[in-house]
């Protein structure tokens, strides 16, 4: 069982920054693929990031939604999850959720199977 909890949301203008966390409890088994995902009202849900477990490589993956504009990273040990956006837009605007699933997999499947587990989110509003 793994339970997540999203901060770090709140409202920013265009070309600002905001820095997500994600807080992890995952007891003793550390060993996670973690993402961030958004979801924009009457949108589907769609993959930020991804970053696999140490064990199985630590590869990161950046979705082309926010390529280039965002940051994934973790510290195990605070069991933390962070996602640090940059030159933020209108269209970024929605509710971004951390995730754990075993394994990395595609955003795609992950995201419509709901696979793993899923903290409750938090909102990102982003003004022009």
């Amino acid at each position: 069982q793994v339970q997540l909890v999203e901060s770090g949301g709140g409202s920013v203008q265009a070309g600002g920054s905001l820095k997500l966390s994600c807080k992890a409890s995952w007891g003793a088994d550390n060993e996670w693929c973690l993402g961030w995902f958004r979801q924009a009202p009457g949108k589907e849900l769609e993959g930020v990031a991804s970053i696999e477990s140490d064990q199985n490589g630590g590869k990161i993956i950046y979705e082309d939604s926010m390529k280039g504009r965002v940051i994934i990273s973790k510290d195990i040990g605070k069991e933390m999850l962070y996602l640090q956006m940059n030159g933020l837009k209108p269209e970024d605007s929605a509710m971004y959720y951390c995730a754990a699933v075993s394994f990395c997999v595609s955003s795609a499947t992950w995201a419509k199977r709901r696979l793993g587990y899923w903290g409750q989110g938090t909102r990102v509003t982003v003004s022009s």
